[in-house]
């Protein structure tokens, strides 16, 4: 997802990801951060995939209405 806006100088990224984990889990991966530049990273457990891809959807509709597209 990308958020930008030259008036305010603004150009973000933000990715999300669903990757299985050692302990038959799932982790949302989200990372963040100007485009063009490395950004920040973060991993998020949850016991199942299902959880996982819940938590994304509700991430992704909230940066959704902060912008992102």
């Amino acid at each position: 997802m990308r958020r930008v806006d030259p008036a305010r100088n603004m150009r973000r990224f933000y990715r999300m990801s669903i990757q299985p984990d050692l302990f038959g889990g799932a982790s949302l991966v989200r990372e963040w951060g100007r485009i063009g530049y490395r950004g920040q990273m973060m991993s998020e457990p949850h016991a199942d995939e299902g959880q996982a891809v819940t938590a994304l959807m509700k991430l992704a509709r909230a940066k959704q209405r902060r912008g992102y597209a």
